[in-house]
């Protein structure tokens, strides 16, 4: 019912800078939250940033001072601006929300399929 298109993955050299993006489509009644994770080789996959309906944010700190989170509502899309990237930046990082489509009662999670990103040393 839902779904998810990231973009903006890459390659960087650490201190460098990228954006990603998330758009949401289909039945959709209500987002509640939009979200990025990330996993790394070898490592569990960890929240790095969410915001809410109504704009609060929450950070991982290893990424605090460095990412950013927005949204914009009219579009559905999420945004992570990731700036002073560091190479233990690196990894899968995948969209995630928390949305009440338009048949149901209670919300349910949906994800992206997971874009790469790179930072070189």
């Amino acid at each position: 019912q839902v779904q998810l298109v990231e973009s903006g993955g890459g390659l960087v050299q650490a201190g460098g800078s990228l954006r990603v993006s998330c758009a949401a489509s289909g039945s959709i009644f209500r987002i509640n939250a939009m979200g990025w994770y990330r996993q790394a080789p070898g490592k569990k996959r960890e929240l790095v940033a969410t915001i809410t309906d109504d704009s609060s944010t929450n950070y991982a700190d290893s990424v605090k001072g460095r990412f950013t989170i927005s949204r914009d509502n009219g579009k559905n899309t999420v945004y992570l601006q990731m700036n002073s990237l560091k190479p233990e930046d690196t990894a899968v990082y995948s969209c995630y929300v928390l949305v009440v489509t338009t048949r149901a009662l209670w919300p349910s999670d949906y994800w992206g399929q997971g874009t790469q990103v790179t930072v070189s040393s």
